[in-house]
Order: C-alpha cells, then sequence, then structure tokens
C-alpha cells in the first residue's frame, strides 16, 4: 500500500513539474496540468525501469526486497519533483555474481530507456539565438554531447538548445544514472565495484566523499551527495559464499557499469553561467 501511495504522490508532483517545465503554470489553470505528461511519463519510467531491474534480479537470486519506493520533492522549477526511487534489499547477498547482476541491473536498464527518451527528446528540443544567461544551464555529459551532436549537429556559435521536456527528463535518467553508479557505498556502484575487488576495494571506498568534496569546488551539487556518502557511510557487507569467483561474463558487465559512469559523468551539472 506504502509504495502505490508513493508512486501516486511522485506521479502528481513531477506532473506539476512537468507542466512548469512545459510553460505552464496549474497553480493558475489546471487546465495546464496535462502538459506535464510529456515530462514525468518517460521519467517515471526511467526511475521504473531502473528499480524493476535490482527488484528482478533480486527475485532470480532469492534476494528478499522490497517493491520499489518512489521518493516526492515539491515540483519547483527546475526542480523534477521527484528524488528518484529506491528499494531495500531485506536479505544477505549470496555471492559476489548475485552482488554483480543486482547491482548493474538498474542502471543498465534505466539507460536503456533514458538513452531512447533522451534521443527522441532532442529531435523535439529547439536551437534559439543565446538569451543571454537566461533560463536554467544543464551540464553535459560526454554521452549526452554525443547524442545531441548525432540528433541536432553542430550548435552554431551564439545559439543555444532549449530541451524539450521529454528531453530533460532524459537528462536527468543519465544523472540518476551516473549518480547511482558512484563507486561506494550501498549505491550501484559500491555493489559492482566491491563485486569486482571484493574487500580491497574498502580502502579505496573511504576516500570517494573526500574526492566529492573536491569536486563540489568546480560543480553544484556535489557537497550534498558527499555528506550523505559521510552519513551513511563507504562500507559493504560481505556475500554470504565470499569464496565463490565472479564468472567472467559478470566481469564484462561490471566494465561496461564503468563505461557507462565515465560516458554519464558530468563535472558540473548545475552550471551558474
Amino acid at each position: 500500500m506504502v509504495p502505490l501511495l508513493l508512486f501516486l504522490v511522485t506521479f502528481v508532483t513531477t506532473l506539476f513539474a512537468g507542466s512548469f517545465l512545459g510553460g505552464g503554470n496549474p497553480l493558475a489553470r489546471l487546465s495546464d496540468l496535462p502538459l506535464g505528461l510529456m515530462f514525468n511519463v518517460p521519467l517515471l519510467s526511467i526511475l521504473g525501469v531502473h528499480e524493476m531491474g535490482h527488484y528482478t534480479a533480486a527475485r532470480l537470486h532469492h534476494v528478499v526486497t522490497t517493491p520499489p519506493y518512489f521518493i516526492p520533492f515539491l515540483p519547483i522549477p527546475p526542480l523534477p519533483g521527484t528524488m528518484g526511487a529506491v528499494i531495500k534489499l531485506k536479505s544477505p547477498f549470496p555471492d559476489r555474481n548475485a552482488l554483480m547482476d543486482i547491482g548493474a541491473a538498474g542502471p543498465l536498464a534505466g539507460a536503456a530507456i533514458a538513452i531512447p527518451v533522451l534521443i527522441a527528446g532532442l529531435a523535439l528540443s529547439e536551437i534559439r539565438r543565446s538569451a543571454g544567461g537566461l533560463g536554467a544551464m544543464l551540464g553535459e555529459s560526454l554521452l549526452f554531447q554525443l547524442l545531441s551532436r548525432a540528433v541536432l549537429g553542430k550548435i552554431p556559435a551564439g545559439y543555444d538548445v532549449v530541451l524539450h521536456p521529454v528531453a530533460y527528463a532524459g537528462w536527468l535518467g543519465l544523472y540518476i544514472t551516473m549518480l547511482n553508479l558512484i563507486p561506494a557505498g550501498q549505491l550501484d556502484g559500491g555493489h559492482i565495484a566491491y563485486s569486482l575487488f571484493g574487500d580491497r576495494y574498502s580502502r579505496v571506498a573511504r576516500l570517494i566523499p573526500y574526492g566529492l568534496l573536491l569536486m563540489g569546488l568546480m560543480g553544484n551539487g556535489w557537497f550534498v551527495w558527499a555528506a550523505l556518502l559521510f552519513f551513511l557511510g563507504t562500507g559493504h557487507p560481505r556475500p554470504v559464499f565470499e569464496s565463490v569467483p565472479l564468472s567472467p561474463l559478470r566481469r564484462a558487465v561490471g566494465l561496461i557499469a564503468a563505461l557507462l559512469f565515465l560516458l554519464c559523468f558530468t563535472p558540473d551539472p548545475f552550471p551558474m553561467g
């Protein structure tokens, strides 16, 4: 009941956020509310598929888990009306192969939806003469730049891309994928890194929050994630059968996930101008 209620609330908050992004004002005109569907449907699809990737992999390995919990947030422009979604694992990981499957399934599945959403959104976006710093600026990952170049071509000097709400949903999908793949703690990237390197990685993981603090000097938002990791910790529980080796296929999946992290990495996600 609680997961369904949270999803419905998140649907409403992202609907309002999408309406604002689409140029409407649902607080003044409820008739503008359907504009938000262009944003919240693709965004919630990305988040839902991401979490169902974890959920499905966990069930296949007989790991007890909760359904996805969507997290609503205030729909104040340019905020998206949600802080994502999570599931909670309620039993230990059997071995490193299960750990890799569960950790990587979410970001890989979510990215598989986010990329075509972004491509479709870029095709709907407009190229306009620069407005002198007006409007919200977004950082560009290498993957975003490659897709933008493929869909829109080279942007002339003095012009900017005005993202369609569908494109913003895709951008957020890649950003959320990147955040989840940070290799520390109970994040997806922490699961993947522990699966690849075992307990040896714990020493490296402890340095990640300090690295994020340094990143905060050059980009907005990193201080928040550093504080979160300091609070939650960077350690990782050991699998039950730790001696079971990681299969070559799972190692390949880990490398794909690492490449996805690098392609989605955005040093300054929300530049001030």
